[in-house]
C-alpha cells in the first residue's frame, strides 16, 4: 500500500490511522512540537461515524494511548511550544519519552513499525490540518505498509535516538546535552 495524502487528509488519513491501529508502539519524528488539538472522531475508533464529539489536545490523546500500554517516542528538533510545555508539566503520559535533537527535521509517524507517514507535516495543527481551511498549511506526503521503506526510516531514527550520530554530529555546540529530554 502506497497512498498520497495531502493537505487537510493529514489529520485522519495520518493521525486517525496511526491512533486507532497502533498496538505496541508509537515513533513520530517532527520538527516542531505544539500542542495540536484534534476532534476526538479523529482517533476513537468508537465515534459516531467520524462526527467530531470535541476536541483534546495530543497529550491527552497519547494518555490515552498510554493507558493500552503503547510506547510513545517524540523525537523532535526544537522546543516544543509553551501550551504544550505547560500542559506536559501537568501530567506526563507513563509511556511517553521525548527527545531534542535540534538536527531534526524528518516528519514521520511509524506505528508498530508496520505502518509510516512520511512527509512534509508537523506535529502542529497547521502542519497537520487540524486548523481552519484557511489556517493550515498545505502540506503531502505518504503513508505506506512497504516494510523495505519503513525499515530504512525507522533504522535511521532508531541511530538518532539511542544516540549513534552524536559523536560525528557537525552542530554539537549547538546541543551541548545530546538527546536532551524536556526539563520539567
Amino acid at each position: 500500500m502506497l497512498q498520497v495524502v495531502l493537505n487537510d487528509d493529514h489529520l485522519t488519513s495520518v493521525l486517525g490511522e496511526a491512533l486507532s491501529g497502533c498496538r505496541h508502539r508509537l515513533l513520530i519524528a517532527t520538527a516542531n512540537v505544539k500542542d495540536l488539538h484534534v476532534p476526538i472522531a479523529t482517533f476513537d475508533p468508537g465515534g459516531s461515524a467520524g462526527r467530531p464529539r470535541g476536541a483534546e489536545s495530543i497529550l491527552q490523546v497519547f494518555e490515552a494511548l498510554a493507558e493500552r500500554n503503547i510506547e510513545i517516542r517524540l523525537l523532535h528538533g526544537g522546543v516544543p511550544s509553551g501550551p504544550f510545555l505547560k500542559h506536559l508539566k501537568q501530567n506526563v503520559p507513563r509511556t511517553l519519552i521525548m527527545r531534542r535533537c535540534p538536527r531534526m527535521h524528518v516528519k514521520t509517524v511509524i506505528a508498530d513499525g508496520r505502518w509510516m507517514y512520511l512527509g512534509s507535516a508537523n506535529l502542529t495543527g497547521a502542519g497537520l490540518g487540524a486548523k481552519s481551511p484557511h489556517r493550515r498549511n498545505f502540506e503531502a506526503g505518504l503513508c505506506t505498509d512497504d516494510l523495505a521503506l519503513i525499515d530504512p526510516v525507522a533504522d535511521m531514527l532508531d541511530r538518532v535516538w539511542n544516540g549513534l550520530e552524536c559523536n560525528n554530529c557537525g552542530r554539537r555546540d549547538q546541543c551541548p546535552v545530546p538527546l536532551e529530554e524536556p526539563q520539567l
